[in-house]
């Protein structure tokens, strides 16, 4: 298999580095993350006009790609710059639209923003442990629940809604004035947020939503792969420019063995991410494809923690200050593996698949 990017997937990627650096510095991404809505709206339309949104979809949804490798292209362009912009909520909404049919034009032109609701209580992305429901009162549907850790919820117009009616997992699209949000900064920066519905309206998407919602979920987690592994690009080469120019003993720090040592090996690691996070790419739309994303959710979930910790120690007590960006882009990635589950999830995941 040819992995050789595409022309198309080539000018993206510069197109979105040259933006991202120019306008998504690390000191305006301090401004935005960690403040609600954790979102720049001017930015948010500017990212939808040079195609970082419609790159997640097919041109039958409305998009002009919608493969795996489109979308690990775009995280890979935020994971480096750490843009802490609700794009993750909205691929995994535009998934299950694209699933239903429904036109999402005005999501893919970044007019209006979309969530999707799945985890509840710890915020498991478990599909059996939603207990929230929806039932038919004649005049529309009403929803009653709450929901979880809703990535991308402080800055949602709407959200996509997983809810049991009886023995169904259905899907329901909720507006956001219609229900109470609580919306939050996470540790690492970025929004999510608390959904709480009480007899709250809704408008039925998916009556049987279930194999729509795995396949959405997949999708998003294939992109967290492809942000940390944007991410750990960076924090190698901050480590590796700091290990140049920081002086010991009269000398680099970046002299001594020791640290080349490790320096070299979290280079290794990292391809390594980059492999199974390209293998998983390669494998969506297959039947191999749950699978595949568990495998490389497990690996980048090890990775990362690895690369955030070498990270920090090679640039001393600076990487634990506000101001160094390494600590920055270790939070996250230590955050990514808890995301849509952790290491330890997936890894029991690929056991499971390879019983059966």
């Amino acid at each position: 298999m040819d992995f050789t990017p595409t022309d198309d997937r080539r000018m993206l990627t510069e197109t979105l580095d040259r933006f991202l650096a120019a306008e998504y510095p690390v000191e305006h991404r301090m401004k935005i993350a960690y403040d609600l809505p954790c979102h720049d709206a001017g930015l948010w339309a500017q990212l939808a006009e040079l195609g970082a949104l419609g790159a997640l979809l097919p041109e039958e949804a409305g998009g002009f790609g919608g493969a795996g490798f489109d979308v690990t292209t775009v995280f890979e362009a935020l994971g480096r710059t750490l843009c802490p912009e609700p794009v993750l909520g909205a691929l995994m909404a535009l998934r299950l639209l694209q699933a239903a049919g429904q036109d999402a034009t005005d999501v893919l032109e970044g007019t209006r923003r979309m969530a999707l609701a799945v985890g509840e209580a710890d915020g498991s992305p478990e599909l059996d442990d939603i207990a929230c429901t929806a039932r038919d009162e004649g005049d529309g549907w009403r929803l009653s629940g709450r929901k979880s850790v809703v990535y991308g919820g402080p800055a949602a117009h709407a959200f996509l809604v997983a809810a049991r009616n009886g023995d169904a997992l259905g899907l329901w699209e909720v507006d956001a004035g219609a229900a109470e949000v609580a919306g939050y900064a996470m540790i690492d920066g970025g929004g999510a947020a608390e959904l709480l519905l009480s007899d709250t309206r809704g408008r039925l998407v998916m009556a049987d939503a279930r194999a729509a919602l795995e396949d959405a979920l997949d999708w998003g987690r294939l992109a967290l792969c492809a942000e940390a592994v944007g991410a750990m690009d960076r924090a190698h080469a901050l480590t590796i420019d700091y290990l140049r120019t920081r002086k010991q003993f009269g000398r680099p720090i970046g002299a001594f063995q020791a640290l080349q040592h490790r320096a070299v090996d979290m280079g290794i690691e990292i391809e390594q991410a980059r492999s199974i996070t390209i293998h998983a790419a390669g494998s969506m739309g297959t039947p191999g494809q749950s699978r595949a994303v568990s495998m490389a959710k497990s690996l980048i979930g090890r990775v990362g923690r690895q690369i955030s910790e070498e990270a920090v120690q090679m640039h001393g007590g600076i990487a634990m200050t506000w101001e160094a960006a390494i600590s920055h882009y270790a939070k996250r990635l230590v955050m990514i593996d808890h995301q849509l589950g952790d290491t330890d999830t997936h890894l029991a995941r690929v056991m499971a698949a390879y019983a059966a």
